[in-house]
């Protein structure tokens, strides 16, 4: 990565990440949504379609690193920056390592299950072959709205079905 990037850019991106997130709760999926820039370029953008697809590993940002791939012609997304509304989890955070992704930006952090670095730290383990910076609570305030208001609805529902 050549030049750094403005915290402006960082918030429109992540801004972009929160619509896909958006379109994750529609769907009643957690909404996570991750954008993918290679230079100034989006190259990837995705929402967690787990329950859509009916397949585990649809995280945004497996979804994202996948279309980035393709867009880029090249696995390694050294060029790149990850923009995900909530920390990754472990299976993405190996994920971003095995794709070289060298910025990983995230709205709120996940102190229980984060894979990336609250929980686990992947992106900084030196035993693996490739190391991410990371930039913590760019919008945290909206991220972790978006997703508290998504359980605390489920939770209301479930409350409210008389067959839960």
């Amino acid at each position: 990565m050549n030049e750094p990037v403005p915290m402006a850019a960082h918030e429109s991106r992540m801004r972009l990440a929160l619509r896909q997130a958006q379109r994750a709760a529609e769907a009643g999926e957690v909404p996570v949504g991750a954008v993918i820039y290679n230079g100034e370029t989006l190259a990837g953008k995705a929402w967690n379609q787990t329950r859509t697809l009916n397949d585990p590993t649809a995280h945004a940002e497996i979804l994202a690193i996948t279309q980035a791939a393709a867009a880029v012609g090249d696995w390694r997304l050294t060029d790149s920056i990850l923009y995900v509304t909530k920390e990754p989890c472990a299976m993405c955070a190996g994920a971003i390592v095995l794709a070289r992704i060298p910025l990983v930006v995230w709205g709120m952090s996940d102190p229980l299950r984060g894979g990336a670095l609250s929980r686990f730290k992947i992106l900084q383990t030196p035993e693996l072959n490739h190391r991410a910076e990371v930039i913590t609570g760019v919008l945290e305030e909206e991220c972790a709205a978006l997703i508290q208001g998504f359980f605390r609805q489920r939770r209301l529902e479930s409350k409210n079905d008389p067959d839960g």
